[in-house]
């Protein structure tokens, strides 16, 4: 098995190359879209959902099996809903074989809200109140920001200079004593990504997996947490998913809001107030159609296979294009460059930007604290559209070289 920027996959050079082959016209333009033709959807998140899924939520929105009401409208009380429900776990449970011992919760304030809700249902584990934290880019560090508020929080690493890089397993020094490990796995805005999951010996791992949740397997046995907001692979805005180790339930503090307790929202079973339904119910059919696409490692494929034609044409264009993070750490779900130099070129980026909406690419821009281009390639996007882009890199470095 192949080894790509650090992440086990079924791909090789030759396949990155007869990729690239079928996706490039032989003079090396761009096959521009018009506007009759699709939108390609780069956008961060919220995302891509892939057509199918949205057809289907279409032909249910007005009637739900039948029932002559829409989701919306349904009583998250009803056993209706709770079919919905049911099932969306099931299937979670199958992709990721998650084990018995852990619940899975439907929660809503995005994975920020659980910035807060980590440390004030965990941190009293701890005999110090306090918590390790590793800190590889914007996400990681918001949470730090929180987590502070409720108690000691230490840095288990050197400050990095930049976001550019995931430290090494043997840069932590890690607390015996902390109550838990909390990390970013896939940084969105920085465009980096852990290739391995750190090893915390009996210290709870908790993971912010909101960007690249169910783009691979992933053994959940690792961790105590996982938390993922829906809207970049799984779903649409509105709900986040949480999936919980038993044994760490019950530990908190007393100024935790009660919508935020970890037990009374597995005690009433994601139900303590109206939930995000409708979300719900998109994450389900989400679920639903990676698993009749092949699971999660046809996902991982297909991930490895997209980020590397990008970061291929960034590695082959002779500084016009770079990026600037490091090879072992580049994210597959959102590649950051930038034009003619590390600094990037404001007007040629603007003149990138434009010439990607001209040709139907809309989500490209760089987040706004760090500028430049940013591809997001969440499980949604196909290897067409991926191509696509890869041909517009091609052709405007071809005529701005």
């Amino acid at each position: 098995m192949a080894l790509i920027n650090g992440h086990a996959n079924g791909i090789t050079a030759s396949d990155i190359k007869l990729a690239r082959k079928n996706g490039v016209m032989s003079n090396g333009t761009h096959n521009g879209l018009d506007n009759k033709k699709p939108i390609i959807n780069f956008n961060p998140g919220p995302a891509k959902i892939d057509p199918s899924v949205l057809l289907r939520a279409q032909a249910e929105i007005l009637n739900f099996q039948q029932l002559g009401i829409s989701v919306m409208e349904m009583s998250h009380r009803s056993a209706d809903f709770a079919k919905i429900l049911n099932g969306a776990k099931a299937t979670l449970t199958q992709l990721l074989n998650i084990p018995e011992n852990y619940k899975i919760l439907f929660l809503q304030g995005g994975a920020t809200a659980q910035f807060s809700a980590v440390p004030l249902n965990l941190l009293q584990r701890s005999p110090n109140c306090s918590a390790d934290y590793i800190v590889t880019g914007t996400w990681s560090a918001k949470a730090v920001k929180e987590a502070q508020k409720y108690g000691k929080v230490h840095i288990v690493h050197q400050p990095l200079e930049k976001y550019s890089r995931v430290p090494e397993q043997e840069e932590f020094d890690l607390d015996p004593d902390a109550a838990y490990v909390y990390y970013c796995d896939n940084e969105t805005v920085n465009g980096v990504e852990f290739s391995y999951v750190p090893d915390t010996g009996n210290v709870p791992l908790v993971a912010d997996m909101s960007s690249n949740i169910l783009s691979k397997p992933v053994d959940v046995s690792k961790f105590g947490i996982i938390l993922a907001g829906a809207q970049k692979n799984i779903g649409c805005a509105g709900v986040t998913l949480a999936i919980i180790r038993e044994d760490l339930v019950g530990y908190c503090m007393k100024q935790c809001p009660t919508i935020l307790d970890y037990k009374i929202q597995i005690g009433m079973d994601s139900l303590y107030n109206t939930p995000p339904s409708y979300s719900i119910y998109l994450m389900g059919l989400v679920l639903e159609w990676i698993q009749n696409t092949g699971g999660l490692l046809s996902m991982a494929k297909k991930c490895v296979l997209k980020s590397q034609l990008v970061y291929s044409v960034i590695n082959e264009s002779n500084g016009f294009y770079s990026c600037a993070v490091e090879d072992g750490s580049r994210s597959r779900m959102n590649v950051t460059f930038r034009i003619d130099g590390p600094a990037g070129d404001s007007e040629l980026e603007n003149a990138f930007i434009e010439e990607s909406k001209a040709a139907n690419m809309i989500g490209l821009k760089g987040h706004r604290s760090v500028g430049g281009i940013r591809a997001s390639l969440y499980n949604a996007v196909t290897l067409e559209e991926t191509q696509f882009l890869v041909n517009l890199m091609m052709d405007f470095q071809r005529r701005h070289s």
